[in-house]
């Protein structure tokens, strides 16, 4: 099992009592709901800002090749927590249970004497575990009033949910957390999550701007296999009158209901006098939608700046590991699409930013392949808690510190399993190294291969090509020696036919 154990020996002893908080560091987890990388700042974002995000990468690191194994909401979580592959922890879809018996990083900080706690949005159905404090969404949870889940039963909230998950947080950090101990906080929101309803103070951002269309937003698919002709996750065809705004959400009450139809309503009568078809369609309903995803990103980034702005007026900023990351990527009109799923590298690529004074150099990039089954490793290092074997990922704690692993991973492993499912995305598994994908739609018996130094938008699959038969063989058989090493039987094959 690939496992990466640093040369140089923490500064702490695990064996240390537990009130030695100042020995240890404080982790601050904050995920949030299908954040793209492509719409943050520090990664180079043509369409946004986000100041506080980009606060963390410049006194911190970001890793530029951040990857999920399965582009979907619980399934990712599922990996985050328990370091473990989707087919090992048992969350392959959106449709099953979390084991909450399993082990978990949570539970092992706990153990070691960390204080837990874990607020906002959950989305495993079964109630969380290993945490001394727990308050969640229901489910995906809405953007406004939510009523939320903890051990004492359901408490109902008011007003908008980003703010309530923060001011929850901020609430543990100020009243309930033991400074005689370390602590987790993971500090999850349920933005920028479908159908993108911004909060009060973002309504009107971005209303005289025209946001950039990429380059692929007329994307035909001709490239590709049947399964990127067949989805159903265009803006064109797919988004609802929710998404779009041609309905008011849910749950708003008097006052919100007014600031909503003070922001929309105006917007809503000139796109009906328009009268818009064909390519103008698609045009306004990508502004339309991108401007709301983004209104949603300015609230969590915004958020994040009183979490960060509270760590340094407490002294807690030098020894807390600060990380910022999403469940996945998300398309924002590349392809033409919304949403995740796909092995492409839209919806594959994670963001991963980590801030430790007390170990990582400021603005730092890290470009080796790194995969969420790396995050519960890291964490449980760091803290100098042993990993336990099962975990399949490998501790980032040397990377973190500028170490040069002679063994590091090369490639990473994919396999994404909801179909029949929303969105009508085939089940496919693929592996990924430094300039090549390889992906198996097995269920269509259809192969593609992309050269993403050539082809970095993948519009093309070059798995038919003679040029790339070598290419192709060691992709396959690195896909098998993956499947092995992670424990997955491959999924049936029949004929290998190529886009």
């Amino acid at each position: 099992m690939l496992r990466y154990l640093p040369l140089l020996l923490l500064a702490w002893a695990p064996s240390r009592p537990a009130s030695a908080a100042g020995e240890r560091p404080n982790i601050l987890f904050v995920f949030s709901d299908d954040h793209a990388a492509q719409a943050i700042g520090a990664y180079g974002s043509r369409i946004n800002q986000t100041p506080h995000i980009d606060r963390l990468a410049a006194e911190g690191m970001r890793f530029a090749n951040c990857f999920c194994g399965n582009s979907i909401c619980a399934p990712s979580r599922a990996t985050v927590l328990t370091g473990q592959h989707s087919h090992r922890n048992g969350v392959v879809d959106n449709g099953a249970v979390f084991d909450g018996s399993q082990t978990t990083f949570p539970k092992l900080l706990r153990s070691a004497g960390y204080q837990t706690a874990l607020i906002g949005k959950w989305h495993l159905k079964s109630d969380p575990t290993g945490f001394d404090h727990w308050e969640v969404l229901i489910g995906q949870g809405p953007y406004y009033n939510p009523p939320m889940l903890t051990a004492q039963g359901r408490r109902r909230h008011h007003g908008y949910t980003t703010e309530i998950i923060t001011d929850l947080a901020l609430e543990w950090l100020r009243e309930e957390r033991d400074p005689e101990r370390p602590f987790l906080l993971m500090y999850q929101h349920k933005a920028p999550h479908r159908e993108w309803e911004p909060g009060p103070r973002q309504l009107s951002l971005y209303d005289d701007v025209e946001i950039p269309e990429p380059a692929t937003l007329f994307d035909d698919y001709g490239g590709r296999a049947a399964g990127a002709r067949s989805q159903e996750m265009t803006l064109e065809r797919h988004l609802s009158p929710r998404d779009l705004k041609l309905v008011p959400p849910p749950g708003l009450d008097e006052a919100q209901l007014a600031l909503w139809n003070a922001a929309y309503g105006p917007k809503n009568a000139a796109f009906e006098a328009a009268n818009l078809e064909g390519e103008a369609l698609v045009r306004w309903r990508y502004q339309r939608y991108l401007k709301d995803y983004l209104r949603c990103v300015a609230s969590v980034d915004e958020n994040l700046g009183r979490v960060l702005d509270y760590l340094a007026e407490n002294g807690l900023e030098e020894n807390t590991i600060v990380v910022y990351s999403s469940d996945q990527g998300f398309y924002l009109g590349e392809h033409g699409w919304y949403d995740k799923r796909w092995m492409y590298e839209e919806s594959l690529r994670m963001p991963l930013i980590v801030r430790w004074p007390r170990a990582v150099r400021p603005g730092s990039v890290e470009e080796r392949l790194v995969s969420n089954i790396d995050f519960a490793p890291t964490f449980l290092e760091a803290a100098g808690v042993p990993v336990p074997e099962a975990m399949q990922g490998a501790s980032l704690l040397g990377l973190l510190r500028g170490e040069q692993p002679r063994d590091w991973r090369e490639s990473v492993y994919y396999h994404y399993y909801e179909f029949p499912g929303v969105h009508a995305v085939q089940r496919h598994y693929g592996v990924r190294d430094e300039r090549y994908k390889l992906i198996h739609y097995y269920q269509l018996d259809e192969w593609e291969l992309f050269d993403l130094e050539r082809d970095p938008s993948e519009l093309a699959s070059v798995h038919a090509d003679p040029a790339y038969a070598k290419v192709r063989e060691r992709l396959e058989a690195e896909l098998v020696r993956l499947g092995e090493l992670y424990g997955e039987t491959p999924p049936p094959r029949g004929g290998a036919r190529s886009r």
